[in-house]
């Protein structure tokens, strides 16, 4: 960073306390365009994986520590809590007692939907009904899946085709949502994941583009060195989004984030006509966990003209 971190997160408190700028305009209004912001619970990953928090602290940080009132859960932070009725109405009780209401489940590790054999795919299938039910128990609307597989992009795609409208028609007996997110391999290309949206052909089944999750291929030490263009990959999404995941990691001067034109990002959110939630997801190591998430929050309201 060019800047040094006090001075970054004075500007940054400037910033969330409604000094903006530059908002995305809805036309012939006048008017910015806004959208509810949720708080995606990777944002504290670090926190969560050294235990310094549980899954059930999620809800009180979120509204407490940033005033957000919409969460949207991670399943490996509660993996064998899926069926845990009891442990389901304890974290429902910290939602109510904190206002807050509940989005979404990210779901991984369950096998991938996209696997080209069938007895796989099918065991993938049947893996996510857990979370299909406590999604509706906790009063979700939605689950975020991957369209992972291996074989070719066509192979992958058929097999997918066939794993999320499988998993959408169970879910949506449940008035459950499910959405793949651009999240590495033939899903960060948007041209192939809209494919394979329009082939699924659900109402229920559709997309959470993620700003920063458009790499095609990892070199040595997990670096990225092929990335899909972002602009057009979010572009390509949008028609199908249920959501929007707004990753960030880093931050210039003037509480930008480096990686991402957000605002370019905002201006095609409008005009793709999109009307859902986005989601903070911050990953970044310049700030510590809670900086990185008040900082993304602080460049939403920017972005959106609001205070």
């Amino acid at each position: 960073m060019d800047i040094n971190r006090k001075e970054f997160l004075k500007r940054t408190s400037v910033l969330a306390a409604g000094v903006l700028a530059g908002p995305s305009l809805i036309a012939g209004t006048g008017k910015p365009k806004t959208y509810p912001i949720s708080l995606a619970e990777w944002s504290l990953h670090r926190a969560l994986q050294k235990k310094q928090i549980t899954n059930l602290d999620f809800p009180r940080i979120a509204k407490k520590e940033f005033g957000i009132s919409i969460v949207e859960y991670v399943n490996q932070f509660f993996k064998d809590k899926a069926e845990d009725t009891a442990y389901l109405n304890q974290l429902l009780a910290v939602c109510k007692d904190n206002g807050v209401t509940n989005h979404l489940i990210m779901c991984d590790g369950e096998g991938e939907l996209g696997n080209t054999n069938d007895a796989e795919r099918k065991k993938a299938v049947e893996n996510h009904y857990k979370w299909v039910h406590a999604a509706k128990h906790l009063g979700c609307k939605t689950i975020r899946v991957n369209a992972a597989g291996n074989g070719t992009a066509e192979e992958v795609a058929k097999a997918a085709v066939d794993g999320l409208g499988r998993l959408g028609e169970y879910a949506a007996k449940e008035k459950i949502n499910v959405i793949v997110e651009n999240h590495g391999g033939y899903s960060s290309d948007g041209k192939w994941l809209s494919g394979v949206m329009k082939a699924v052909g659900k109402k229920t089944v559709g997309t959470l583009p993620d700003f920063g999750n458009f790499c095609l291929k990892r070199g040595e030490n997990w670096k990225c060195i092929e990335e899909y263009d972002r602009y057009l990959g979010v572009k390509e999404l949008l028609p199908f989004a249920k959501g929007v995941s707004a990753k960030s990691y880093d931050f210039d001067a003037n509480g930008n984030c480096i990686e991402t034109d957000y605002k370019r990002i905002f201006d095609i959110m409008k005009t793709s006509g999109f009307s859902g939630i986005v989601g903070i997801e911050y990953e970044g190591n310049e700030l510590g966990e809670y900086d990185g998430i008040r900082a993304t929050l602080a460049l939403l309201k920017k972005v959106m003209g609001v205070s």
